[in-house]
C-alpha cells in the first residue's frame, strides 16, 4: 500500500511538549522515520503476540543503527489484558534489562499496547521518553495522539492512567493491509466522530467515500488518517489535559464503554462499542433539541456501511446508568455526556436519567 515516496506530517502543538505525527507508507522500513528519537543506549519495543510475527523484526532492524541494544517484549493480545498484571510485564523487562531513564520505549500495536506502553513509559524512573508506532487504524486515528495512557479496572475501562506525551508518531499505512475487516471497521468508528463533533465537511466526504474506505482504498484512507489527525492535533492543542474543549473527542464513548464494561472487555471491540456509542449519543442529542431525526438515521446509517453495529445490547437501563456514572466526564455522581448541539459542534452536558432511559428503551436490543 504505496501512498507517496515522503510521509506527510501533522504537528501536534504543545509548547516544549509538541511532537510529529508521520503519516506515510512503508515508513517502517526507513531509519530516518525515527530522526526525532532521542538517543539513547538502549530501546525497548513493547507488542503482542499478533502484531510481532508481522511487524516486530522489521522495526527492530529499522532501529538497530540508533541503538545499542534494542529489546522486544511481547504481551498477550487482548482488550482483557489491558490491566495490572500485564503492565508488570512492561515494567520487569526494563528491570531485567537494566534499563536508564533514556531509554526508549517504543509501542507497536493498537490502542491496547499504546495505551499500556505510554502508562509505563509515564511511571518508570518517573518517566521516560516513548514513541508511538500504530499499526490499527483505530490507533493511528485516535488512541495513539494525544498522549492520554490508561489500564482498565473491573468497574471502569481507562479509570489508571496519565496524561504522557509521546516523542513521536509513525503512522505506516502499510500496516493497515494486515488488519482483519473487523478492526478496520472498528477504527473507521473513530474516524466518522470527528464530522459530527467538528467538520461536517469531512463527515460529507466519510459518506461519499465510506465504500473506498472499508475496501483500503489508499488514497481515501491516507486522507482519513491525516485528517481525523488534524482535528485531534487542533482539539488537543488548545485543551492538552481535558478540562473542557477535548472532552467533545468522546462523542459516543460514554455509552459505547458503558457496552465494553457491561458486556465483558474484548467481547465488542472499543471502535464497534463507540459506533454504536455514537447512534444513542445521537438520539439523545435529538431529544436534546440538538439535531433532528434525519440527521440520526444519516449517522446510523453511515455507521452501519462502515460494518458496525447500531443497535445496543440489552444490559438493563440501570444498569447502563451505573456503568455510566463511573465515568471520567461524570460530576458528584451526575452523568455527562457529548451531545451535538448543530452539526459540526458538540458540548457536554448532563442529562436526566428518565431522558436517558428513553434513549436506551429506543436504541437497545429487546
Amino acid at each position: 500500500m504505496r501512498v507517496s515516496a515522503s510521509p506527510e506530517c501533522v504537528e501536534i502543538p504543545l509548547g516544549e511538549r509538541s511532537y510529529p505525527i508521520l503519516i506515510g507508507s512503508e515508513l517502517l522500513r526507513e531509519p530516518g522515520s525515527f530522526d526525532a528519537v532521542p538517543a539513547a543506549a538502549a530501546a525497548l519495543i513493547v507488542t503482542n503476540t499478533t502484531v510481532a510475527p508481522l511487524y516486530g523484526e522489521r522495526l527492530r532492524t529499522a532501529l538497530g543503527g540508533r541503538f545499542r541494544a534494542v529489546h522486544m517484549l511481547e504481551l498477550p493480545d487482548g482488550e482483557t489484558h489491558k490491566d495490572w498484571p500485564t503492565l508488570n510485564l512492561i515494567f520487569d523487562a526494563l528491570l531485567r534489562h537494566g534499563c536508564d531513564r533514556k531509554t526508549v520505549l517504543f509501542a507497536l500495536g493498537g490502542g491496547v499496547v499504546g495505551d499500556m506502553t505510554g502508562f509505563a513509559a509515564a511511571s518508570y524512573m518517573r518517566g521516560v521518553p516513548f514513541v508511538q508506532v500504530p499499526t490499527t487504524l483505530l490507533a493511528q486515528v485516535d488512541s495513539s495522539v494525544g498522549g492520554k495512557t490508561a489500564i482498565n479496572h473491573p468497574l471502569g475501562k481507562n479509570m489508571i492512567g496519565a496524561f504522557y506525551q509521546p516523542r513521536l508518531v509513525l503512522c505506516d499505512l502499510s500496516t493497515l493491509a494486515t488488519l482483519p475487516p473487523r478492526e478496520l471497521s472498528a477504527g473507521l468508528a473513530e474516524i466518522i466522530k470527528y464530522g459530527p463533533i467538528y467538520d461536517m465537511r469531512f463527515f460529507d466526504w466519510i459518506e461519499e467515500n465510506i465504500e473506498a474506505l472499508v475496501a483500503r482504498e489508499p488514497a481515501a484512507l491516507a486522507y482519513a488518517v491525516r485528517r481525523s489527525c488534524e482535528i485531534k492535533a487542533a482539539v488537543v492543542g488548545q485543551d492538552e489535559r481535558e478540562t473542557g474543549l477535548r472532552a467533545i473527542l468522546n462523542f459516543g464513548h460514554t455509552f459505547g464503554h458503558a457496552i465494553e464494561a457491561g458486556m465483558g472487555y474484548g467481547r465488542w471491540l472499543h471502535g464497534e462499542a463507540v459506533g454504536c456509542g455514537m447512534v444513542l449519543a445521537a438520539e439523545l442529542s435529538r431529544r436534546l433539541g440538538g439535531v433532528d431525526a434525519a440527521f440520526v438515521g444519516r449517522l446510523s446509517a453511515l455507521i452501519e456501511q462502515a460494518g458496525l453495529p447500531v443497535v445496543a445490547p440489552a444490559l438493563g437501563a440501570e444498569r447502563y446508568l451505573e456503568l455510566m456514572r463511573v465515568d471520567k466526564k461524570s460530576e458528584a455522581g451526575e452523568i455527562r455526556f457529548v451531545v451535538i448541539d448543530k452539526p459540526g459542534s458538540a458540548v457536554v452536558r448532563s442529562a436526566a436519567d428518565a431522558l436517558v432511559r428513553e434513549v436506551l428503551a429506543q436504541c437497545c436490543a429487546a
